[in-house]
């Protein structure tokens, strides 16, 4: 990705030859002494010219372009210089640079065609803030659209990466309330905002900021997303894992970077490339102060911390190195910011992946404790013995089949399941057989229970149906094979030939009615049931009990077969 051969870096003494003006010079007139050593001086308020030779090797047919990277200055005028001594002048200025500007924070200025070839090319800066920061490049070939359609594509790539990022992470601040979401969002959006205006891509909608404004914009957000990153960082990392003052170390850095930051975002003239300087090195320690805290809260088994660590790692190797590499020729003239651009995209992209794990797996430690509060409920609800649903949880049924039938108007009845000298089996064959034979009768039981139709154990030997959609004889038939089906009921494993039987008292309600007194009509009925000689089916009519103290009953036995 790096630069042709044919990109030529041009900087002051190497080989740009200079000029000062204390005042910015009036008129066109290019001056007649350039001085080809040393470092301009004098030149913020005033005229800064830069000259060079072109290679004798440029063929009259090339395309040549000259290319600027944009920096604080009011006014900029390229010349091109022919064999034959004719001119042609370029020039834009502070808030309008034309046409001239590109994706990169760059403008191009292309020598015009002419039968003989270009022999030098005359920059003239007014009131440019810092010639150290000037970067020119001379490209030949025609490389220029082919160069800046590529860094453009890189930074509308690492754009939306971060646009990716910031998103996703505003979504989860908002979603879980994590402060450390909200800051990443934060930090990504700056870096958009900063990819935005370093690129000059905002001068599609904003032409008017084109120039200074951009620069010293870009300036400011910089020193803020060091600021955020460095935040989010530290915020992350748990408080017993950072030793309070390395955390206070790391904070200090950052607010003096921020306050440094807004000077340098203002300044227009004045010692730049001194305090810029000084800002490089409260970076490199905010840098250095982050990763400690990182190391050591890595050290103490914070799971924050090692994805930090692989999150910073990139953006620091990469902001260090740009410290003792030449970039200037490499991504297209991109060079260290665009490094920055997407060492940030991989940061934003690395933190968001940690984070969707670790939302992740508190989404399913969550889950897993509602599942286990569900079981917990349930087990509640359930009688330990027998599996049945327990007189509560029967009940909470119970609830919602009453309404429902009321609402369709249907008639309800409840069945009440004792089982017939269940006292002996104990007494004659021990609680655990008597607990065998519960569950068997419950087995029977739960055959029928459906969503018209809970069964539960209520406690001791006795057992509880609730049916809607029967009545009279039907529902009395279904009782009574109830009856049967558990007579029927093999237990010799346990109590040899024994017949288990059971008795059932039936309540039945053809209008609306309350579980309290179905349960006291059938416990009258199941009262009947064993007064009569028990393995019966006795029925009571809630309805009946305003006008009779002698309801009807419905009785079947094992003697009426």
């Amino acid at each position: 990705m790096a630069d042709s051969a044919g990109a030529e870096v041009l900087r002051i003494g190497r080989p740009l030859c200079h000029s000062v003006s204390r005042s910015v010079s009036p008129g066109e007139a290019i001056p007649s002494h350039f001085v080809c050593s040393g470092a301009p001086e004098n030149y913020q308020k005033g005229t800064l010219w830069l000259q060079t030779p072109l290679p004798p090797a440029t063929d009259e047919g090339d395309d040549l372009s000259l290319i600027v990277h944009s920096s604080r200055f009011d006014r900029l005028v390229v010349t091109f210089s022919y064999a034959d001594g004719a001119v042609e002048r370029q020039h834009v200025r502070s808030g309008d640079f034309g046409t001239h500007w590109r994706a990169g924070g760059q403008l191009a200025f292309r020598a015009p065609h002419r039968d003989v070839a270009p022999v030098g090319v005359t920059m003239r800066f007014d009131k440019v803030a810092s010639a150290g920061l000037l970067r020119m490049r001379l490209v030949g070939r025609g490389e220029e659209s082919t160069q800046t359609t590529g860094l453009a594509t890189s930074i509308g790539a690492a754009l939306v990466l971060l646009l990716a990022g910031a998103i996703y992470n505003g979504s989860m601040a908002i979603a879980v309330r994590r402060q450390f979401s909200a800051w990443q969002a934060a930090w990504a959006t700056c870096m958009i905002l900063w990819g935005g205006f370093w690129s000059q891509l905002h001068l599609f909608f904003f032409p008017g900021l084109a120039g200074a404004i951009s620069a010293q914009i870009c300036t400011g957000l910089s020193c803020l997303a060091i600021s955020l990153a460095t935040l989010s960082a530290v915020t992350a990392l748990e408080g017993g894992s950072v030793s309070p003052w390395l955390r206070r170390t790391a904070l200090w850095l950052t607010a003096g970077v921020a306050l440094l930051g807004v000077p340098l975002s203002l300044m227009r003239s004045g010692p730049i490339e001194a305090l810029g300087a000084v800002l490089g090195i409260l970076v490199l320690a905010n840098l250095v102060a982050v990763a400690f805290c990182i190391g050591q809260a890595w050290r103490r088994g914070s799971p924050e911390a090692r994805s930090f660590a692989g999150a910073w790692s990139v953006p620091m190797l990469v902001l260090a190195s740009t410290e003792f590499i030449d970039t200037d020729r490499m991504f297209w003239g991109g060079g260290s910011q665009i490094l920055v651009l997407f060492a940030a995209a991989w940061q934003t992209l690395w933190l968001s992946i940690a984070a969707s794990r670790s939302h992740a797996r508190l989404r399913i430690e969550r889950d897993t404790a509602r599942r286990a509060e569900a079981q917990a409920q349930e087990l509640a609800r359930r009688d330990a013995l027998t599996g049945l649903p327990n007189r509560r949880g029967f009940i909470e049924k119970v609830g919602t089949v009453l309404e429902r039938s009321q609402g369709r108007g249907e008639t309800t009845a409840l069945l009440l399941i004792d089982v017939d000298w269940f006292k002996s089996i104990n007494d004659i064959y021990g609680h655990d057989a008597g607990d065998i034979v519960l569950i068997a009768i419950a087995r029977q039981i739960a055959l029928h229970e459906g969503e018209n139709c809970p069964v539960a154990r209520l406690g001791g030997e006795e057992f509880a149906v609730m049916v809607s959609g029967l009545e009279g004889f039907e529902l009395v038939r279904f009782a009574d094979r109830l009856r049967q089906e558990i007579g029927e009921c093999r237990h010799g494993e346990v109590i040899g030939h024994r017949k288990v039987t059971v008795s059932i008292g039936i309540a039945e309600a053809s209008t609306a009615a309350e579980f309290r007194s179905l349960y006291r009509l059938a416990d009258e009925a199941l009262y009947e049931a064993k007064r009569l000689g028990r393995d019966q089916v006795a029925i009571r009519l809630l309805e009946d009990r305003a006008s009779t103290d002698d309801p009807g009953q419905i009785l079947h036995g094992s003697e009426h077969r």
